[in-house]
């Protein structure tokens, strides 16, 4: 009994402390809140040594645990450690070490309790007994080591597919970020790419460049199964989405060493087709189709087309371009289509009479010049001439004409292939008129031909018609002998209705309607220009404004108020022979032409065929024509020198007194 407290101080005045084994094990755990403080930092208990053990297992004494080299499962009985989950995670987690030890004046009565049941204890050899009851198994420590192992190797995996990210305008990030640490992140890298004279930057475009070469590698083994499958996949997708989602996804995998690659030339070349020609059958929008065209997955797919161009064959130059212009129209890839131009040109010799017309037609759509490569298409075409389909031919006349490139060589050759009237015929049913899809898939069958014993006959419908008139007039080409028979086959459309309620019926007649125009001012010896009833119709229909509304663009509007403030009398809108002026003044017969960038072509600002024909046309009417370019007018600062510039170009065509008046 004596030995039983002993661990105590030698005088004890209450009741003898009894230690009873059974009571060990139903300590109770208090929890102690992170940095509690008595009230009255002076209140200590009395200083004499006794313990009180009763019912409730309260201990008091005068001396704490003051041992700093405690084991965990120690701090774990005292309360700093809370291994069985009794406090929140978060504050488990982010708790400091409890100086709970080194503080003995200011602690809780119940931790003082404690630190005594434990002397006792150890005093009678139970710590290992009491210690595999309370310390918990390192198990869960170690899967937490492990998670946090594996988050720092996903977090630097995040890191290295940022450093490899090839879009410089996008900010990479969790979608959780707070768009501030978004901003900052952008700025950051921004700052960063431009340092050091923009060497990041530099690097980075490096790398996708070294990327899109490593894709675009064809000269190495190739696997034909995998290259079949790749192209039914391709051809299979019923969508734009799906393609490309295939594309990007073999991309991906040759990107992380998937060798051979399936991404030979022609899988790339009938994706980008494939990509086009489903956008056409769901006739997208164009915002859809920018927005489309300008997704990572798409500037890869094109840039790998760009690399692979001169691997490609004649059909696959010509489904790229094609692709190219009905995916950006006149928008997007510049110089792309001078990178298809220039490989073009060391192919033009192997291109048959489809892929001259698709490429053409294709530069023509973008309102995209290539002088040196319509010069060789020209010649290439006029070698070819007799295999061309009606199809084709008008795409092709449609193209030179659009872009105003000359075609002598091609016109010559069409003259003397078709120089007899009974090699046109004509096709009464509404066909659909040139640059859709469909002349733009691979093998479409073969092509007709003949020669001086069998001459080719055109079939020719009334939109192909129009196009191939309208292209002559643009061109300035009215007496040439294949113009004079396709003209005069026009008669046969005589009895067929021509309605104003129709799309395909207004750009027919306002084609014919500006071709009959330039047969009566400038060539009226031909005396090709339609009469009677025909000619009422489509007069009629030509003038209609139901699919043709005009639109006052800003550049206008704000040249239109500076020719208020100059002082004559100018009319807007004013209608000259079918043609709409810009500005007239109609007592001098000067008309303003405003021309914006639809006037003129995107790469060298060369203006377009309909702009020539229009101007031509109203100056064989007997009007001065002044062209006001955006090109010119974007380069002059302030109404001061605006007004300077509208006086210089209005001075040849005004009177002196006139000229003066504009200030």
């Amino acid at each position: 009994m004596e030995s039983l407290v002993q661990p105590f101080p030698a005088q004890t005045y209450l009741k003898p402390f009894i230690f009873i084994q059974r009571q060990v094990y139903h300590f109770p755990l208090v929890k102690v809140r992170a940095g509690f403080q008595i009230p009255n930092p002076k209140l200590e208990f009395p200083r004499r040594n006794c313990a009180n053990l009763g019912k409730d297992t309260s201990i008091s004494t005068r001396n704490a645990v003051n041992d700093d080299c405690l084991e965990e499962w120690e701090l774990e009985f005292v309360g700093e450690l809370d291994p069985f989950g009794y406090q929140a995670p978060k504050k488990r987690k982010n708790k400091e070490k409890s100086r709970f030890l080194d503080d003995t004046e200011g602690m809780d009565w119940c931790l003082r309790a404690r630190e005594m049941a434990f002397k006792s204890i150890e005093a009678r050899g139970l710590i290992h007994t009491v210690e595999d009851l309370i310390t918990v198994k390192q198990k869960k420590k170690k899967n937490k080591k492990r998670f946090t192992n594996k988050h720092k190797i996903n977090k630097e995996s995040e890191e290295i597919e940022e450093d490899l990210d090839f879009d410089s305008g996008e900010v990479t990030g969790l979608e959780d970020f707070d768009n501030r640490i978004d901003n900052k992140t952008h700025q950051l890298q921004e700052k960063v790419s431009m340092m050091a004279g923009g060497m990041f930057l530099e690097k980075k475009e490096k790398l996708m460049q070294e990327f899109v070469q490593k894709l675009a590698q064809f000269s190495g083994p190739s696997d034909h199964k995998k290259e079949v499958n790749l192209n039914k996949a391709i051809i299979q997708a019923h969508t734009a989405e799906e393609v490309l989602e295939i594309t990007a996804e073999m991309i991906m995998a040759v990107g992380k060493g998937l060798s051979p690659s399936p991404l030979s030339p022609l899988n790339i070349s009938t994706a980008l087709h494939r990509i086009a020609k489903n956008m056409e059958k769901v006739s997208m929008t164009n915002t859809r189709r920018l927005a489309f065209a300008r997704q990572r997955e798409m500037s890869i797919l094109v840039g790998i087309a760009m690399t692979a161009l001169p691997e490609c064959s004649a059909q696959g130059i010509s489904n790229i371009s094609w692709a190219l212009s009905k995916i950006g129209r006149d928008l997007l890839f510049l110089s792309e289509m001078d990178r298809v131009a220039e490989v073009a040109l060391t192919k033009v010799k192997e291109f048959n009479s489809q892929n001259v017309a698709n490429i053409a037609g294709a530069f023509a759509t973008m309102r995209h010049s290539a002088p040196d490569l319509f010069v060789e298409l020209a010649k290439r075409a006029s070698d070819i001439i007799y295999s061309f389909q009606e199809q084709e031919l008008a795409q092709l006349l449609w193209a030179f004409a659009s872009l105003y490139e000359s075609a002598d060589t091609l016109l010559q050759a069409m003259d003397t292939v078709f120089k007899n009237a009974n090699q046109f015929q004509c096709c009464l049913s509404h066909e659909t008129s040139s640059f859709n899809e469909e002349s733009c898939v691979e093998n479409n069958g073969d092509l007709k031909s003949g020669g001086d014993s069998d001459p080719p006959v055109l079939s020719l419908s009334r939109d192909q018609l129009g196009n191939i008139a309208w292209s002559y007039a643009v061109l300035g080409q009215l007496d040439r002998i294949f113009f004079s028979h396709a003209w005069k086959t026009l008669s046969s459309f005589e009895e067929q209705r021509i309605s104003e309620q129709y799309r395909g019926d207004i750009m027919f007649a306002s084609q014919a309607h500006l071709v009959n125009q330039c047969l009566e001012l400038e060539y009226p010896h031909l005396e090709l220009s339609l009469r009677g009833e025909l000619k009422e119709k489509i007069v009629n229909a030509g003038k209609t404004k139901r699919f043709n509304q005009k639109t006052t663009s800003s550049f206008q509007k704000e040249v239109a108020r500076l020719l208020v403030s100059t002082g004559l009398d100018w009319v807007r809108e004013y209608s000259v022979d079918g043609y709409t002026v810009d500005a007239a003044l109609i007592d001098k017969k000067v008309a303003l032409e405003i021309d914006g960038p639809t006037h003129f072509s995107r790469n060298c600002g060369k203006p377009l065929g309909h702009t020539i024909l229009k101007h031509r046309h109203i100056a064989a009417s007997g009007w001065k024509v002044v062209s006001l370019s955006y090109l010119e007018w974007e380069e002059l600062e302030g109404e001061l020198q605006q007004l300077e510039y509208l006086r210089k170009i209005l001075k040849d065509h005004l009177g002196g007194t006139e000229a003066e008046m504009i200030v």
